[in-house]
């Protein structure tokens, strides 16, 4: 009689969770077999990325992009007085925004009613396609054909920390993974000698800190790795004393032993994350001085990024992204803190447009001209934009600043498939809401992904029983029209 009969024979009384186990032992054994054999097969067909967990992959369909430079500029920028130029803004400076306008919006540090402010640049026009930029943009200027600017991102966050990190993942709270991670995850390494996924900072600090660019519940193997920008890239990469590169190995080939031995047996993927960063560490002892020595590098060149070698500056951190793309890093980050302007927009600005301006567009003619910009995505801007509204408070020492603006701010982007020369979305006559082709953080995302390749509906990964993606549950679309 087979265990439902049995079940359906003593259905009126009580049974025990003893009595169906004894009936349906041998069901219940074929059950757990079965699930263990398919277990197994998982791990089978998994094995490869397992013990390598950056073997090459790859992508969905054929993309462009084979790399990404992200420039994010931490604090947020003001889109109007660097991209967005609104004549409107000029009439009404020193006047309240029209309630019409601002509706039921309210603000950390300003009144709704606060005055307009004008923008605090004149703009001019670049290239052939007469794109308008502040002032302090010149450098810029002269790759306008080369880039694409969107007008109409928005975000729905409004204050730092979780504005960026929602940016790098989708979530305003740290514990998801960075899109770095998500992209090395899905597509692997292109070099055993340098991480896949590298950040830099070259500001005063990052205020989502390191949970953007965290792996997540992803396997921690895929992190972002963090190089300095001065001295020794790493620390500590140098043996010590009596410590010589033959002992070494042996050691490392032990250890290594020992931990796949351990992986094996437990097939935890924490293990293959020690495993290959031991061998990382070992590599980078000669592949990070090198990365770092700018001695290679014409005269030319440095003056093209206004790079002085021995000196850590945003400049340097690009000319050392595009060599990293050269040796076959997928995804680097460049964080530029400092633009959160709450007083004194034209001095914040002036300053850190003459800290990023010439580096970024440098970086742009350096990987045209020697190849490399159609297969390298350059992404630059901040996790939010600027009120039109001008922010003062005495109580803060705080005049002639803008608040924080989540409705509405601007980026650029280049290379990796992307149109060059043209402008995406538009804002009404104040800067204030998006009228035309709203472009939210994660369509942005996935205008990332596509562009590698990969789709963000099908990169997913299985975490406490739910299929989780970079870009959330909502539907969202990769931008198209953005691309060539």
């Amino acid at each position: 009689m087979n265990c439902q009969a049995h079940w359906m024979r003593h259905r009126g009384a009580a049974a025990s969770r003893r009595w169906f186990l004894g009936q349906c032992s041998v069901g219940v054994g074929r059950i757990a077999l079965a699930t263990l054999l398919a277990e197994q097969c998982a791990l089978a067909a998994d094995d490869a990325p397992r013990r390598d967990p950056f073997a090459p992959r790859p992508p969905h369909f054929a993309g462009r992009a084979k790399a990404v430079i992200h420039l994010f500029m931490a604090g947020a920028p003001s889109q109007l007085d660097l991209f967005d130029y609104k004549p409107a803004l000029v009439a009404h400076d020193g006047k309240p925004l029209p309630a019409s306008i601002i509706g039921d919006q309210r603000y950390a540090f300003i009144r709704p009613d606060a005055a307009v402010m004008a923008p605090r640049f004149a703009f001019t026009r670049h290239g052939q396609c007469g794109l308008e930029l502040g002032e302090v943009l010149p450098q810029l200027g002269q790759v306008a054909d080369d880039i694409c600017v969107v007008k109409s991102v928005t975000t729905d966050q409004f204050n730092h920390a979780p504005a960026q990190i929602f940016f790098n993942t989708g979530f305003s709270q740290p514990g998801r993974p960075s899109i770095g991670s998500w992209v090395t995850y899905a597509l692997g390494a292109e070099s055993r000698d340098l991480p896949a996924f590298v950040v830099m900072s070259t500001g005063a600090g990052i205020s989502g800190g390191t949970a953007n660019w965290s792996s997540g519940f992803l396997p921690t193997v895929y992190t972002g790795v963090r190089l300095r920008n001065q001295g020794d890239p790493i620390l500590n990469l140098a043996n010590p004393a009596g410590v010589d590169d033959a002992l070494q190995r042996d050691t490392i080939d032990l250890v290594r032993e020992l931990n796949e031995q351990q992986l094996t047996q437990l097939g935890d993927p924490e293990i293959a994350t020690r495993i290959n960063s031991y061998e990382m560490a070992y590599r980078l002892q000669r592949s990070a001085p090198e990365l770092m020595d700018l001695g290679s590098e014409t005269q030319e060149t440095l003056d093209l990024y206004g790079c002085d070698p021995a000196t850590p500056s945003f400049a340097r951190a690009c000319l050392i992204a595009r060599r990293m793309v050269e040796r076959g890093v997928r995804f680097i980050n460049i964080y530029h803190e400092g633009w959160d302007a709450h007083s004194d927009v034209v001095g914040n600005h002036t300053n850190n447009c003459r800290a990023t301006d010439r580096g970024s567009a440098a970086l742009v003619q350096d990987l045209r001209r020697r190849g490399l910009l159609d297969s390298t995505l350059v992404i630059w801007g901040g996790e939010f934009g600027r009120t039109p509204m001008v922010e003062t408070n005495p109580a803060l020492g705080r005049s002639l600043g803008r608040d924080h603006h989540p409705q509405a701010f601007t980026m650029w982007l280049a290379g990796g498939g992307v149109r060059g020369g043209m402008t995406y979305g538009a804002t009404d006559d104040f800067g204030f809401h998006i009228v035309e082709h709203p472009v939210p953080v994660a369509d942005l995302q996935a205008t990332i992904l596509h562009c590698l390749g990969l789709d963000h509906r099908r990169l997913t990964f299985k975490f406490r029983g739910l299929d989780f993606r970079l870009t959330g549950v909502e539907e969202h679309q990769p931008v198209l029209a953005l691309l060539a």
